[in-house]
C-alpha cells in the first residue's frame, strides 16, 4: 500500500459457552474496582497477550512498571509505576525526574507477563526521522490527562513518532483469532497513516494483504472510510484501511468523544469494529461480518506496533493511554464489561470537566488575542488577531455544548459548515450544529467537533488583523491557544 499501511481488524461474534463463563467470572468477590481490563478477558476465556498503559494497571494485582521516561539534561531514565497495585500511574515520579527539562517516553511496559514491550520503532519501507531513520520518541509531558481524579500522561503521537516490538511472544499468527482494544484521544487525529494500534508484520515492508490486524483511528480516506468527515475507528489490514467488507466506502459512522474505546477484532473469515466513549455509556458495533475479498485467510505475522503505519508509515497522529491484545476472539459480553470498566476509570481531561469556561482566546504564537473586528454583531463576521483588551469582542464562553460563545448569543462558526483548509471562522447566531462545537484539547490546539481542523493563525502571522481560519493540525504555535480567565 503507497504511503503506510494502515492496518486494524475487528470481528465481532460470541459464543454462548464462553459468555456463560464469563458471567460466572465476574460473579466472583472482585468488582471492577479491584479488577482490570485483562482480568475480564481472562474470564472471558481471551486472556491478553499483551497490554500496555502509560495511565493504569490493567491488572487487578499489576504493581511494576507502566513505563520509562528519559530526560534530556542527563539521558538518565526512571520507571513510572502505579500509585498502588491495580491503580493509576504514579505521574509525580515523572513530573519530579523531568522538572526543568525534556523527557520522552522510551518504553511502554507489557503488564501481561510475556515482555511484550514497546520501544522506539525502527527503519522499515519509510524511515523516521530520527537518526538512522529511526522513529521519534514521544514528548513524555505533552498529553497530560486526569484518571480517577489523579494526574497521568498519555502517549502524544506526531508525525514522526512510532512504537513496535518485532518479536513477540504469544501474538496471533496467521489466521488465529484475536482481540484488539485501545483508548484513544478523540480530538487528537489528522486524516493520513497510520495512528495503529495492534498486530503487525515483523519486517516493516507492505509485502503482502492481510498480514496486518489493528486499530486505526483517524479520518483518512485514501482506502476506506466512512460516512462524514470522521473520525472513525477502522482496521488496517495491510495494502488497505478497511471500515466494512467494502474496499472504499461503508456505511461507517464517525465517533466524537473526547476519549474513545476503540475495539477491532478477528477471527477465520470473520470480524468486527466496535466502539464507545470512554468516559460513560456502552459500545456500539459498526461492523460484524466476513472479511474482504483477499484477506481471508490472515496472514498476520505478531509484531506489536502503536502510532504507525505496517511499513513504518509515519504520517499519522493521535494519542494512546491504554491498549491490549488478546489471545481469542473475545465475546461482545466480554467487551461490554471491559468498558463498563474503562468508564468506571475516571478519564477526564486536564485541569477538569466540561462545565463553562469564561475568558479571552490567547494565541500561543502572536501572544494577542481573537477578536471580533470592530466589535460587529453581524452574522458572517471573521474574527482575527488584536491586541488584548479585556473588551467584549474579545470574551469567550465555553460551553458544556463546546460552543464558544461571544455576547452570550453569537457562537464561533465554520463558515459554510466547511470542513477543508482555509474555511473562514466566523461568529454567527448559536443554532448547535456541529459546525459550532470545539474541542479544547489538552496540547492547547482547538479542533471543530465536524471538521477536525484546528483553528489557525493564517500563515502563522502574529499582526493584528490576522485571520482565524481552519486548517489541518500541525503542532504549530499558531495553533496553539489559551482560555485565559
Amino acid at each position: 500500500m503507497v504511503l503506510g499501511s494502515l492496518r486494524r481488524a475487528l470481528a465481532a461474534g460470541a459464543s454462548a459457552v464462553i459468555a456463560a463463563g464469563l458471567l460466572v467470572g465476574l460473579s466472583a468477590p472482585s468488582e471492577a474496582a479491584t479488577q482490570g481490563p485483562c482480568d475480564i478477558y481472562a474470564a472471558g476465556g481471551t486472556p491478553c497477550v499483551a497490554a500496555h498503559s502509560t495511565t493504569r494497571a490493567l491488572y487487578g494485582n499489576y504493581n511494576g512498571p507502566l513505563y520509562q521516561v528519559r530526560r534530556s539534561s542527563d539521558n538518565a531514565t526512571r520507571d513510572i509505576g502505579v500509585l498502588s497495585a491495580g491503580g493509576v500511574a504514579n505521574a509525580a515520579t515523572q513530573d519530579s525526574f523531568c522538572a526543568g527539562t525534556n523527557c520522552v517516553i522510551t518504553i511502554i511496559y507489557d503488564q501481561s507477563g510475556r515482555n511484550n514491550r514497546l520501544t522506539q520503532a525502527p527503519p522499515g519501507y519509510w524511515p523516521g526521522p530520527a537518526a538512522g531513520g529511526w522513529d521519534n520518541l514521544a514528548d513524555a509531558k505533552a498529553a497530560p490527562i486526569t484518571i480517577g481524579g489523579q494526574k497521568a500522561y498519555g502517549v502524544r503521537v506526531e508525525p514522526g513518532t512510532g512504537y513496535r516490538n518485532n518479536n513477540t511472544n504469544g501474538v496471533a499468527k496467521g489466521d488465529e483469532p484475536e482481540g484488539i482494544y485501545a483508548v484513544v484521544d478523540g480530538t487528537h487525529y489528522n486524516q493520513w497513516c497510520c495512528f495503529d494500534y495492534g498486530n503487525a508484520q515483523t519486517d516493516g515492508i507492505a509485502d503482502s494483504p492481510a498480514i496486518m490486524e489493528t486499530v486505526y483511528f483517524g479520518a483518512d480516506k485514501q482506502w476506506g472510510y466512512g460516512s462524514g468527515a470522521g473520525p472513525w475507528i477502522m482496521a488496517d489490514l495491510e495494502w488497505g484501511l478497511f471500515s466494512g467488507v467494502n474496499a472504499g466506502y461503508n456505511d461507517l459512522a464517525p465517533i466524537n468523544h473526547r476519549f474513545v474505546t476503540a475495539i477491532v477484532k478477528g477471527e477465520p473469515n470473520h470480524w468486527a469494529i466496535r466502539g464507545g466513549n470512554a468516559q460513560s455509556g456502552g459500545l456500539t458495533t459498526y461492523f460484524d461480518g466476513r472479511r474482504p475479498n483477499g484477506y481471508n485467510p490472515m496472514k498476520k505475522e505478531g509484531a506489536i506496533l502503536l502510532g504507525i503505519g505496517g511499513d513504518n508509515s509515519v504520517s499519522g497522529r493521535g494519542t494512546f493511554y491504554e491498549g491490549v491484545l488478546t489471545s481469542g476472539y473475545p465475546t461482545e459480553a466480554t467487551e461490554n464489561a471491559v468498558q463498563a470498566n474503562i468508564a468506571a476509570a475516571g478519564y477526564a481531561p486536564a485541569g477538569g470537566g466540561t462545565g463553562q469556561q469564561n475568558g479571552s482566546l490567547v494565541g500561543g504564537q502572536s501572544g494577542r488575542c481573537v477578536d471580533v473586528p470592530n466589535s460587529s454583531t453581524t452574522n458572517g463576521t471573521q474574527v482575527q488577531l488584536w491586541d488584548c483588551n479585556g473588551q467584549t469582542n474579545q470574551r469567550w464562553t465555553y460551553t458544556s455544548g463546546k460552543q464558544l460563545q461571544v455576547y452570550g448569543n453569537k457562537c464561533l462558526d465554520a463558515y459554510n459548515q466547511g470542513t477543508s483548509n482555509g474555511t473562514q471562522v466566523i461568529i454567527w447566531d448559536c443554532n448547535g450544529q456541529a459546525n459550532q462545537q470545539w474541542n479544547l484539547n489538552s496540547n492547547g490546539t482547538i479542533t471543530g467537533v465536524q471538521s477536525g481542523l484546528c483553528l489557525d493563525a493564517n500563515g502563522a502571522a502574529t499582526a493584528n488583523g490576522t485571520k482565524i481560519i481552519l486548517w489541518a493540525c500541525n503542532g504549530g504555535t499558531n495553533q496553539q491557544w489559551n482560555l485565559r480567565s
